[in-house]
């Protein structure tokens, strides 16, 4: 075993630039707006959390230009994407994979949204249909578009899924 320290054992403060190199708002200019809050344990904002998402376009194909994108949080915990809704998979309900790197995480978590107007999508989705509750991991729709909020730990923790 290495004396060394490994990217995975230490932790920050990380230097930024460039990090957020993709305007999160504009992956897809005039798109579907998803928004959300990072929350640890106690449901109070992780001002310091970045979230990624992986995203098949609108036909359900991953391509090398298309579907991948960065936020920060704010004071508030609050990230922000523009996008397009992604279409489905290999009999997979739309879904966007997001990943989050916050303070107290060694490795970032993997978690998954679900769109909230794919009832029939949804129940024969095989990775929904494998959670005993898999509302954690379903966007509420607001007026500007959808809302998925991501709890850390605690008793309304959102799925995570290994990786």
């Amino acid at each position: 075993m290495s004396a060394e320290p490994t990217p995975s054992q230490t932790v920050g403060p990380y230097f930024s630039l460039g990090l957020f190199d993709r305007a999160a708002d504009a992956l897809v200019p005039g798109g579907l707006r998803i928004t959300g809050r990072v929350l640890d344990g106690a449901g109070e904002p992780v001002t310091d959390a970045t979230v990624e998402i992986w995203q098949a376009d609108e036909e359900g194909r991953y391509r090398p230009d298309f579907g991948w994108g960065r936020s920060g949080c704010d004071e508030d915990g609050r990230y922000s994407f523009v996008t397009a809704k992604p279409g489905s998979v290999q009999g997979q309900a739309p879904h966007l994979t997001l990943l989050v790197f916050a303070r107290g995480l060694l490795k970032p978590v993997l978690t998954r949204m679900y769109f909230p107007d794919e009832q029939d999508a949804n129940a024969d989705d095989p990775v929904l249909g494998a959670l005993a509750d898999g509302s954690s991991i379903v966007a509420r729709p607001t007026d500007e578009g959808l809302e998925f909020d991501i709890r850390l730990q605690g008793e309304a923790e959102t799925v995570f899924f290994a990786v």
